[in-house]
């Protein structure tokens, strides 16, 4: 019996649908990193990027635990002598709701030349309206135990 690996003509990519509003912000990164690589298929193989696509609503009404909007802190550093920035999870998510989101599927995602294709197919919005209904997209409901 011979290994199966998977050619770039055989991946077919589903659309699927998490709501920011009903899990917390780690379980739904890691939900959806899963899905960008793939790895919930049976046809998963390292060298191609077979993952799906993946929609992020409601990310204005993000889910964190405790006091994480004022602990959480993002830093930025542009390379110049006292040019180091800190901003909260609140102050992120009034400026811009999606970043939160986007910054922690992408630190889930590995380091290596599929990461730029997987995150093209992640979609971030902060509200509940989106424009890929023509892609027919499954709507997947995270449990308290983060399985689908």
């Amino acid at each position: 019996m011979k290994t199966f690996s998977a050619k770039p003509a055989d991946v077919t990519r589903q659309w699927y649908i998490l709501d920011a509003s009903e899990t917390p912000l780690g379980r739904l990164a890691t939900v959806a990193s899963r899905l960008l690589m793939g790895k919930d298929k049976v046809s998963v193989t390292p060298h191609v990027d077979s993952g799906d696509y993946v929609i992020v609503i409601n990310a204005g009404k993000l889910v964190v635990s405790a006091n994480k909007l004022q602990t959480k802190v993002y830093w930025r550093y542009s390379g110049f002598p006292g040019g180091i920035k800190k901003r909260t999870l609140a102050e992120s998510q009034e400026l811009d709701p999606t970043y939160a989101i986007t910054h922690a599927i992408r630190g889930m995602l590995p380091v290596n030349k599929l990461r730029d294709g997987r995150l093209a197919r992640l979609k971030v919005y902060s509200g509940n309206d989106y424009n890929h209904s023509a892609q027919k997209p499954q709507t997947l409901s995270l449990t308290s135990k983060g399985k689908k």
